[in-house]
């Protein structure tokens, strides 16, 4: 079981779920543009107001049943641990990992469910406020500037975003505060526009923990991501056996036997 070969995904790779399910895919951060471009532009150029001077009060969605602050779950092998980003250990879904290609490192992790995608992000925030009321202002008025269309619905997790964008793509936007993060999913596929489909995945959302850290960190800065550890010690031991027969098992290569797969694709 090759945990990670390489391979460039073709742009489609990010838009549609292929038939496997609990597997881990990385694709690139320019193949995720359409997620991105539709949010990030928006997103950026409100990222340089005044926090304070910009927040709306607003009623705080209950995470009694998640998401999770990483103090508030029992870390363990029943989580894969991404740095910020915690995954319940489940073959519900598969689970692909946005790459940014000149430095290298995790910027990104996609759920993918039948098809659908959420795409998870998570950020430093102040203490005293979050930042969810102003992010999907920001980003609803960007929208809006283009051409495209956006509303404010009550959902699963709180307060959503619904955004139609001139080209015709619809997406739902999602925005949970944190003690100190912000945790943004961008939801793209049938469940953008179908409630019944849109209920697996984002419970799947739901289930995860963010661990902040204890670095000081300016609002809005993104939370680092990293490969699992047991995902890195199969990947280094993988370099290793190039130069010798590894003395390893099938089994000790499985080290998400009790969750998803992690392959590579580029």
């Amino acid at each position: 079981m090759a945990l990670f070969g390489r391979r460039r995904s073709a742009r489609s790779d990010t838009q549609e779920s292929p038939g496997k399910t609990g597997a881990i895919d990385v694709v690139t951060a320019g193949d995720a543009a359409d997620v991105a471009a539709a949010t990030e532009t928006a997103a950026a150029a409100g990222a340089g107001a005044a926090v304070d001077d910009v927040h709306v009060p607003e009623a705080p969605f209950s995470r009694f049943r998640g998401p999770f602050d990483s103090s508030e779950v029992t870390a363990g092998e029943d989580w894969v641990d991404f740095g910020a980003i915690w995954l319940p250990r489940t073959e519900a879904i598969e689970v692909r990992l946005e790459i940014d290609q000149t430095t290298d490192t995790i910027t990104g992790i996609h759920l993918v469910h039948k098809g659908s995608t959420a795409q998870l992000q998570a950020y430093a925030a102040p203490r005293t406020f979050g930042l969810w009321p102003d992010i999907r202002g920001e980003i609803a008025d960007g929208v809006v500037a283009q051409g495209g269309q956006a509303e404010v619905v009550d959902g699963i997790l709180g307060k959503e975003l619904k955004v139609a964008l001139p080209d015709g793509s619809v997406m739902r936007l999602h925005g949970v505060d944190g003690p100190r993060w912000f945790l943004r999913a961008v939801v793209h596929g049938p469940a953008a526009t179908d409630d019944t489909a849109a209920v697996t995945l984002l419970e799947l959302v739901r289930g995860v923990a963010i661990d902040r850290g204890t670095d000081a960190r300016p609002p809005r800065e993104v939370l680092p991501l990293r490969l699992p550890p047991e995902a890195q010690q199969v990947n280094d031991d993988a370099t290793d056996s190039v130069a010798g027969t590894s003395q390893r098992t099938e089994d000790d290569l499985r080290p998400f036997e009790r969750g998803p797969e992690i392959t590579e694709v580029r």
